[in-house]
């Protein structure tokens, strides 16, 4: 007995072939991941720096399309006020956003726009900390104490006594013996008076007894 095989056509399973590998390329990981990632970026995300910098730079994967409005950085202080100065620049596949250089302490949020190499746009956001910023108060630098110099061992002797002027002994020893003197010449002045007033008073009495008349 002869067996006949079977055979399908072969258009039906060509069709599903060729749907299943439009499906894989437009909706599998690897198609997906083709747009330009962001690779690195400056300040980092979740990175903590003293003050806000002057610029930040974000890096992608490959090359860049530039055109107006294609790049897009806003960078927003923790008050929600911009701190994005000018519009960014794209230099291949490196994008730079000029900063203020200033803010507050607190967290920044960068929300960022590029269109890919692809042509598709693509988006991301992040945030990083200030911790300073302006809101410290500048420290002043404390001023030199004026430096002195260490004393000698002459200096840090005990200091001699305290001689008494020339002068001053001068007049006191040319002046002792004249006080003597002085007192001498007093004591001399005082002795002939007295002597002289008992003299005086004895005449008296001598010349008044001769006087007086004598009796017979």
């Amino acid at each position: 007995m002869k067996i006949k095989a079977l055979r399908h056509p072969a258009a039906p399973i060509t069709l599903a072939v060729t749907l299943l590998a439009a499906f894989l390329v437009l909706f599998s990981p690897v198609s997906a991941s083709a747009h330009d990632a962001l690779v690195s970026s400056s300040p980092a995300a979740d990175e903590s720096v003293e003050t806000v910098p002057e610029e930040l730079t974000l890096t992608f994967s490959a090359k860049l399309i530039d055109g107006e409005g294609a790049t897009e950085v806003v960078v927003t202080a923790p008050d929600g006020s911009s701190v994005s100065d000018g519009a960014a620049t794209v230099d291949g596949a490196i994008v730079t956003q000029p900063l203020q250089g200033s803010g507050p302490a607190g967290d920044y949020h960068v929300i960022w726009k590029v269109v890919s190499s692809d042509g598709h746009p693509t988006s991301g956001e992040y945030s990083f900390t200030v911790t300073v910023g302006d809101d410290a108060t500048p420290t002043e630098e404390p001023t030199a104490a004026p430096t002195t110099a260490a004393p000698t061992a002459e200096q840090t002797a005990a200091p001699e006594a305290t001689a008494t002027p020339a002068a001053d002994s001068d007049d006191t020893a040319d002046g002792s013996p004249w006080v003597w003197v002085l007192a001498i010449v007093a004591v001399l002045v005082v002795a002939g008076v007295v002597i002289w007033i008992v003299l005086s008073r004895r005449r008296g009495g001598s010349a008044s007894g001769s006087d007086a008349p004598t009796e017979r």
